[in-house]
């Protein structure tokens, strides 16, 4: 018998939800005969996301005796690493607002829903702690709202990542009416008033400020 070992060779791969391996195991003791070939293939350990993860090789010596003139021995590697699989969000939305001086934003998230999980994996969504701010606090059209906070849960959770999604929405203009006060002063020879005016609808939006004449 002509003894081989066969050593797997380390791996790396975004989480799939199986333990398959593009790696192809090598002979690393001895050789194959003249005219023989070989089938080799290895699996991680298990399917989940890790890393020292053991890759196990296998396969067979094609030799004309259905691979009895070969003693193999098979070792494993384990420097297998299993990275998360990155999930999207979609169906979240900001509503539009006027200007309040702030970049908050009000997010609509009950239909949102979680883009990439591989078929009977269970992963849940998680939106009450999510926020969302636009890019400035200055008027403006499809202005960039980002969302925080969304986060992922369930049994499968541990395989994924989630990237927080973005969405645009509007800050329009804050409409206020500013009207002048009575006002009475002797003769001085110009059109100056010492009366200053008064916000008589709306408001000013906190932090920001105002110098009014008349």
């Amino acid at each position: 018998v002509r003894p081989i070992t066969v050593t797997a060779v380390t791996d790396t791969k975004v989480y799939d939800s199986d333990t398959s391996s593009s790696g192809v195991p090598t002979i690393t003791t001895g050789s194959l005969a003249a005219g023989d070939s070989v089938t080799w293939s290895e699996t991680f350990d298990n399917a989940n996301v890790g890393t020292g993860k053991t890759l196990t090789p296998a396969g067979t010596v094609t030799d004309g005796n259905s691979g009895n003139n070969y003693d193999v021995t098979f070792v494993n590697d384990t420097t297998g690493v299993v990275t998360a699989k990155g999930l999207t969000v979609s169906n979240v939305t900001a509503d539009d607002k006027v200007y309040d001086g702030t970049t908050a934003a009000v997010l609509n998230t009950g239909s949102a829903a979680l883009v990439g999980i591989i078929g009977g994996d269970t992963v849940t969504i998680g939106v009450g702690s999510a926020t969302g701010a636009f890019s400035d606090k200055d008027i403006g059209t499809g202005k960039t709202v980002t969302v925080a906070g969304i986060t992922i849960g369930g049994g499968d959770s541990g395989n994924y990542t989630v990237t927080q999604p973005t969405t645009t929405a509007d800050i329009t203009v804050r409409p206020i009416t500013v009207t002048a006060v009575t006002d009475t002063k002797v003769y001085d020879s110009d059109t100056s008033s010492s009366g200053v005016p008064t916000i008589t609808t709306g408001s000013l939006a906190a932090g920001d400020s105002v110098t009014w004449s008349e």
